[in-house]
């Protein structure tokens, strides 16, 4: 028979809860962890206050928050490379494009040309050192235009001549591009003046310009000689400029660019000359031509492989596809030059790939660099390395002290 306990509950004769008798007090026996039962006024509770005699409530699926075993933790995303207020770490250089990669071209074929002009007047390839010497100064002169424009006013031009900085790779430039220009201007100008018509013409201004011609050449001569003393430099020291900056990768391949630069440089010039002057001349071209692929083929794959993490602007976006096409035109036009360069045709053609396979290096190099001023991780990256580097470096050095000491 069942009788209401004194607590208000059903209880009947072998009145149990979890196995024990409700007068019965503690057993000692509890499994381990749960605490004892203990009698309380309105209903039986567990040590600590848990009243037994409710049903607990079930909390809902998808409830509870950090930590609360109902769900899994958001994985943590990704880190990314940023910077404060989301600001560029390294600025991109403000230079204009395509303005400046066509100043990197044209330096560089100005340059080439300069010295196979020089070459060809000692040499008795007259039409060669017409050709070369006009490439030469149209080139160089292009290049003023091209930087003056990329600076803004001529004043700014005139007043980076006022300081000679030899610490600064762009005072030193300036330096080589002005008298460049006034030599391979010289060149062509006396070459001019030996025209006929042009003799006749400028006489009517200069009454005493025929009894100067007699001296046109060996001025002529001297010119060309001046600027090929400065070609060398005109056609590498925009490389340079370029691995002075903090972009970092042209910063990290400050040993390689100025001899991809140098063999661009004799791709350019050695195949516009080519091109332009007869077959039977062309023969220092077409190896200066030859030489310079071989450089710059050679130099661009360390720049592209050789540097890790700051290799990567030069295969992807716009500069990777500017430097496989310049891969592209380049050796055709060499393969060109080697198998037809003695022909007409293959002199025009493979000098013309040449050319555009220079125009589009400086390009895709232009581009690598800018590219690499505007993702943090090329500076991020690096710079830890750098670190962590010099650290175990330091902490070898500590060993081999110790190891010396003891």
């Amino acid at each position: 028979m069942t009788t209401p306990s004194g607590n208000g509950h059903p209880a009947d004769d072998a009145e149990h809860l979890n196995g024990r008798s409700v007068d019965a007090g503690p057993s000692g026996n509890e499994p381990a962890g749960e605490a004892p039962l203990v009698a309380a006024a309105g209903g039986w509770h567990r040590a600590g206050g848990e009243d037994l005699t409710r049903r607990k409530r079930k909390r809902r699926k998808g409830g509870g928050g950090w930590g609360s075993g109902n769900r899994e933790a958001a994985m943590v995303p990704e880190a990314e490379f940023s910077s404060y207020y989301g600001r560029q770490i390294v600025k991109t250089p403000t230079w204009k494009n395509p303005e400046v990669p066509l100043y990197l071209f044209l330096g560089g074929a100005a340059g080439t040309s300069s010295v196979l002009g020089a070459l060809a007047e000692f040499t008795g390839r007259p039409t060669l050192a017409r050709n070369a010497e006009y490439v030469a100064a149209g080139a160089a002169l292009g290049s003023v235009v091209l930087l003056i424009d990329d600076l803004g006013r001529p004043k700014r031009f005139l007043h980076m001549l006022r300081v000679f900085k030899p610490t600064s790779p762009l005072s030193v430039g300036s330096y080589i591009l002005s008298p460049f220009s006034a030599f391979t201007s010289a060149a062509a100008g006396f070459r001019l003046l030996e025209l006929a018509p042009v003799l006749e013409l400028g006489t009517k201004v200069l009454p005493f310009l025929p009894a100067l011609a007699r001296f046109f050449p060996g001025a002529r001569k001297a010119s060309a000689i001046g600027a090929a003393a400065f070609g060398g430099p005109m056609a590498t020291y925009t490389a340079v400029l370029l691995a002075n900056t903090a972009a970092p990768s042209w910063h990290e391949v400050h040993s390689e660019l100025p001899y991809v630069f140098a063999g661009s440089a004799m791709a350019a010039g050695g195949g516009i000359t080519m091109a332009l002057s007869p077959v039977a001349e062309a023969g220092p071209s077409r190896k200066t031509a030859l030489t310079g692929v071989a450089l710059e083929l050679f130099m661009i794959n360390k720049v592209e492989n050789g540097h890790g993490l700051l290799s990567e602007p030069y295969h992807e976006g716009k500069a990777g596809k500017l430097l496989r096409a310049a891969k592209k035109s380049t050796v055709t036009g060499a393969a060109l030059t080697a198998l037809l360069g003695r022909t007409r045709v293959g002199a025009v053609l493979g000098g013309t790939l040449l050319a555009a396979g220079s125009v589009m290096t400086r390009m895709g190099v232009f581009e690598a660099g800018i590219a690499s001023t505007k993702d943090p991780k090329y500076i991020v990256i690096p710079q830890k390395e750098r670190m962590a580097a010099r650290k175990a470096g330091e902490t070898v050095a500590e060993d081999e002290a110790r190891s010396v000491v003891r």
